[in-house]
C-alpha cells in the first residue's frame, strides 16, 4: 500500500512507540494526558492570581474594606499563594473545582449543568463541518486548478478567517430577521423547555431528552433552533476541512495505486470516490482533536450571539463579573475535554491509519 497521507498533517503522534503493541501504545498516550492536564491547571491557577486574589477581582469596590478582608480569610485567599495551589489541586483531584464568588455555586455545578450544551453544540458543528467540507473538497480535488476549484479554496479561507460573531450576524438577519424561517435565539422555545423539564433523569442535552419524550414536535423544535449555533460554528471547521481533502485527494490521485487503476480503464469518478476518499479521510481524523479546541474557543462567541446557554455563554458571564474561580473551573474543564478527546483521536487514527506499527 502506498502512503497517501502527508506525514506533516498526520503527525508523529500516530506512530507507536518501538517495538510496542497497541496496548502499549494506548497506555503511552494516556499517560501523557497527565502532564498535559497539570501543566494546564498550573497555568490556569497562577494567570488568574496575577490581578490578586478572587474576591478582591470580584467584590472590590462593592464592599466595605473590612467585609472584603472578611471574605477573603475565611476563603484562605490569605494564605501563601502555594499552599493555595496544593489545596488547589486537591481539590481538582477530588472534583471539587470550587465555588463561584458571584452566585455562590459549585464550579462542578455549572460544569455538568452547562457543560451538556456545549457538547451539543459542537455534535451539530461537526455534523455541518463534515457535511459541507468533505463533498466541497472532493469536488475542488476533482476539479483541480479550474475556477469552481479556486471559487472554493477562496471560500474555504473566508469561512475560516471571518469572525464568528459576524457569521452568527449575518445568518441571524437572513434567516429570522428578514426571511422569518429560523429562530433567532435560545437551545428551544419556551414550551418545549418546560416539556423536557420533565425527564427523568435528564441528561441536559435536548435533542437526547426530546427523543426519550418521543415527542416529535419537541424534536423538531429543538433541532430548528439548533440550525443557525451549528452553522456559525460548524462553517469555520468547514473550510478546515474542505482543504485539507481537497489537498489529500489530489495527493491520492497521483499515487501509483490510482494510476494503475486509470491505466486499467477505472473511470475518473470511481477512482475519486473509491480509492482516493477514504484514504483522504485519515488525515481528517488526526485533526479532529485540534478541532474540538478551535471549537470549544469559538463556542464562546457563538453560544453568546445566539444566548445558547452553555460554558461558553457563562465564561463570557463570569469573565465580565470578574470571577475567576468560575473562570479557572470552565477553562480547565474545557483543557481536559480537549485533551481527551485528542486521546482517543490518536487511538482512533492508530486503528485506520496502516502505517502504525502495532
Amino acid at each position: 500500500m502506498v502512503t497517501v497521507v502527508d506525514a506533516g498533517v498526520a503527525g508523529s503522534s500516530l506512530v507507536s512507540p518501538k517495538g510496542g503493541g497497541m496496548w502499549r501504545y494506548i497506555l503511552f498516550r494516556f499517560f501523557l494526558l497527565i502532564p498535559t492536564v497539570f501543566i494546564v491547571v498550573t497555568v490556569v491557577f497562577f494567570l488568574t492570581r496575577f490581578t490578586g486574589d478572587p474576591i478582591t477581582a470580584a467584590l472590590g469596590g462593592r464592599l466595605p474594606p473590612d467585609q472584603l478582608q472578611e471574605r477573603i480569610h475565611q476563603a484562605g485567599y490569605d494564605r501563601p499563594l502555594i499552599v493555595q495551589y496544593i489545596e488547589y489541586i486537591g481539590g481538582v483531584l477530588r472534583g471539587d473545582f470550587g465555588t463561584t464568588i458571584t452566585d455562590n455555586r459549585p464550579v462542578t455545578e455549572i460544569l455538568l449543568t452547562y457543560g451538556t450544551a456545549t457538547l451539543e453544540l459542537v455534535f451539530y458543528a461537526l455534523i455541518v463541518a463534515f457535511a459541507v467540507g468533505i463533498p466541497l473538497g472532493l469536488v475542488a480535488a476533482s476539479r483541480r486548478d479550474r475556477p469552481s476549484d479556486a471559487a472554493l479554496r477562496i471560500g474555504a479561507v473566508l469561512l475560516y478567517a471571518t469572525p464568528i460573531f459576524f457569521v452568527a450576524i449575518l445568518l441571524k438577519l437572513t434567516f429570522s430577521v428578514w426571511l422569518g424561517w429560523l429562530p433567532v435565539a435560545g437551545r428551544a422555545s419556551t414550551r418545549t423547555e418546560l416539556l423536557l423539564q420533565s425527564v427523568d433523569p435528564p441528561t441536559g442535552i435536548y435533542l437526547v431528552d426530546a427523543i426519550r419524550l418521543g415527542n416529535a414536535a419537541a424534536i423538531g423544535d429543538v433541532l430548528w433552533h439548533a440550525v443557525l449555533p451549528g452553522l456559525a460554528l460548524g462553517l469555520l471547521t468547514a473550510g478546515i476541512f474542505l482543504r485539507l481533502v481537497r489537498t489529500n485527494v489530489i495527493g491520492t490521485l497521483g499515487a501509483q495505486y490510482v494510476t494503475s487503476a486509470r491505466s486499467r480503464g477505472v473511470s475518473e469518478r470511481r477512482l475519486l470516490t473509491k480509492h482516493a476518499y477514504r484514504p483522504a479521510l485519515i488525515p481528517i481524523v488526526t485533526v479532529i482533536g485540534l478541532q474540538i479546541a478551535l471549537l470549544l474557543s469559538g463556542a464562546v462567541l457563538t453560544e453568546k450571539s445566539f444566548e445558547w446557554k452553555g460554558l461558553g455563554f457563562m465564561l463570557s458571564e463570569y469573565i465580565k463579573s470578574r470571577d475567576f474561580v468560575a473562570v479557572q473551573g470552565i477553562v480547565i474543564m474545557i483543557a481536559i475535554i480537549v485533551a481527551l478527546t485528542n486521546f482517543i483521536v490518536d487511538i482512533i487514527a492508530a486503528i485506520i491509519d496502516p502505517r502504525v506499527r502495532y
